[in-house]
């Protein structure tokens, strides 16, 4: 039999946990790590889903509750959730805040900039509803 490996490519650290990350979201509930990686198709590693879900509770991006003598995994947040973590953390490892903040807007599409105005509670006319 050919080596199904040849050709393939190698997945890096963000596609292996936004992978696992989607596979718990599916899940009726709390997931193991067999479950996981049964769900990913079995390529992975036991070892190698462990060390992703280890990554991802470091991060916040899943919580853990014992059961028996392994852990069940559950996603914290939606994927909406967890891009704002990672925004919030890039934030956080600013020294000026206020310059990442004003350079991020500046930087927003018409239709963004509206948005943020409108989730903000902020009409574009100047507060005037």
């Amino acid at each position: 039999m050919a080596d199904h490996r040849r050709g393939s490519r190698r997945r890096g650290q963000g596609e292996l946990e936004a992978l696992v990350l989607s596979a718990l979201r599916e899940a009726d509930g709390p997931a193991t790590a067999g479950w996981v990686r049964e769900r990913l198709g079995g390529d992975l590693a036991h070892t190698t889903v462990i060390t992703i879900l280890t990554r991802l509770l470091a991060k916040g991006a899943v919580t853990r509750e014992r059961t028996g003598r392994s852990f069940a995994w559950t996603p914290a947040s939606d994927q909406a959730g967890l891009a704002a973590h990672r925004m919030r953390r890039v934030l956080d490892a600013e020294n000026d805040r206020e310059a990442v903040l004003a350079s991020f807007v500046t930087g927003l599409g018409p239709d963004d900039e509206r948005l943020l105005r409108e989730l903000l509670g902020d009409s574009p006319s100047g507060g005037e509803d």
